[in-house]
């Protein structure tokens, strides 16, 4: 079936950036402060003469940002005072960028970028206080990224909402590997802003609308799929015309959007270069090549290293991903055990065992790669059992032991001598008659009761396949 409508994605990402000081003057930029209105000034609170002074970090931040994106770094660049009052603003205007970014194009996760470029943060409007708001400077003037994806036309409402909810989390991945912003976005140092349109040609763009301020991958996925459901609703029902270009929020609680104001166009906010602040040439102020050479080793590029070193399941590497400090580990037990099998079997004791124990305890530490190494050749030998390993894992997460000595003194040692085993096999064939009787009538299954009550018997050291053909052996 013909599809009948194209949904269109344009994301607008801010990302709050960590510098020390804000972007035009020497306040802290301080995120967790939570006393209002003591890191400013009179330049990010605009008193008359006080002069803004360009903060290079956060610049440089940018330009590492976009040389990750393989964006193309601007020789000239410029900022811009973006006219418009709001009470959180107290120039009555925004320095941002308009003609020239620093960052044009580049490519992250599926979808093509246009521009990437740094401004200034708004104040924080508080509205806990009933019939009156107030505002915390604080934010006001720190260094805000905010990059701009080119608009991309997909079939349907899940694919949009997925492809960019995957976009912000691929971006995010970039902004903490870096170390240029924290980019939490429960605190708000990461904003998502949609850019939602759909048309009955693939050609042509509809009447877009903005929803702002997303603040969790959640809601962008669902704000993005409720917006082109609705925008469909009313094309079905013949009233397209109430399709008009303006600014929605997304409301949590209903799971819907709700209209906020009509949508600005750029001439609204009558852009012009800020008189106060230099113009810059950014190919002599920075060594983009020894930048480019210094960048870290980025998620897909990890990405691909994993399958390739390690031929590991595509969910442990998403693991190691987003937790580099665990990948970190992991790629240090993997050096230390080399074998491809015994690397794998190390992941998946990573991925399920040790994060199930740190979900149930936060204070778990990932034993150091020694120790985990290991264990994991104590096992893989057939020297410990499956079930000791995760037992001796649950030690050593919380003291950083040897496993071979937690096993040698706990007696945990597989047993794997026939001449050991054998009695007691026969003294759990003794005291177990009715399921030797079930076996003999023809219950294979039953055999593996047996083999776990020698386990028990030797509190899971006993070697279950050496057990289970001593059994079967003693049956017949």
């Amino acid at each position: 079936m013909e599809n009948k409508y194209y949904p269109t994605i344009g994301l607008e990402i801010h990302a709050e950036l960590k510098t020390n000081t804000k972007m035009f003057c020497g306040c802290k930029n301080d995120p967790d402060e939570e006393l209002p209105n003591i890191n400013i000034c009179p330049v990010c609170m605009a008193h008359p003469g006080a002069l803004p002074v360009l903060n290079k970090k956060a610049i440089e931040s940018v330009i590492k940002v976009g040389l990750a994106v393989g964006g193309k770094i601007a020789d000239f660049t410029e900022f811009d005072r973006k006219n418009y009052f709001y009470p959180d603003i107290p120039k009555g205007y925004q320095i941002s960028q308009y003609k020239f970014p620093i960052v044009s194009g580049g490519h992250l996760a599926d979808m093509d970028i246009t521009r990437v470029h740094l401004e200034e943060d708004t104040a924080n409007n508080k509205h806990d206080r009933g019939d009156f708001s107030l505002i915390d400077f604080n934010r006001a003037g720190v260094p805000l990224m905010e990059l701009v994806t080119e608009p991309h036309t997909f079939t349907n409402a899940e694919e949009t909402a997925k492809k960019a909810s995957k976009f912000a989390k691929e971006l995010q991945l970039i902004l903490w590997y870096l170390g240029v912003s924290e980019a939490n976005m429960e605190k708000g140092e990461m904003r998502v802003e949609a850019n939602i349109s759909i048309s009955t040609d693939q050609k042509i763009l509809g009447t877009k609308v903005e929803v702002k301020n997303l603040n969790s991958f959640r809601s962008v996925e669902r704000a993005i799929k409720y917006e082109v459901d609705r925008m469909t609703e009313l094309l079905e029902s013949g009233k397209g015309s109430e399709i008009i270009q303006e600014t929605r929020g997304w409301d949590e609680s209903k799971q819907r959007t709700f209209s906020q104001r009509i949508k600005e166009g750029s001439a609204d906010y009558r852009y012009f270069p800020d008189p106060d602040l230099p113009k810059l040439k950014l190919h002599k102020a920075f060594d983009l090549e020894k930048m480019k050479k210094d960048l870290p080793e980025l998620p897909e590029m990890k990405r691909a290293r994993y399958r390739k070193d390690f031929g590991i399941k595509d969910e442990d590497i998403e693991v190691y991903i987003n937790d580099p400090e665990l990948g970190a580990r992991f790629s240090a037990i993997a050096e230390i055990l080399t074998n491809k099998e015994k690397i794998k079997i190390a992941s998946n004791y990573i991925t399920s065992d040790f994060i199930g124990l740190r979900k149930a305890n936060m204070n778990v530490r990932c034993p150091s790669a020694e120790n985990f190494s290991e264990l994991i050749n104590l096992f893989a030998d057939g020297k410990i059992s499956s079930r000791v390993a995760k037992d001796i894992l649950a030690m050593i997460v919380m003291n950083n032991e040897s496993p071979l000595g937690i096993a040698t003194e706990k007696n945990l040692l597989q047993i794997s001598d026939i001449k050991i085993l054998k009695p007691i096999a026969q003294k759990i064939l003794d005291s177990n008659l009715k399921i030797v009787v079930d076996y003999k009538a023809g219950h294979q299954s039953s055999i593996l009761s047996l083999v776990g009550e020698v386990m028990k018997e030797t509190k899971g050291s006993a070697n279950p396949e050496i057990t289970k053909q001593i059994l079967e052996d003693m049956l017949k």
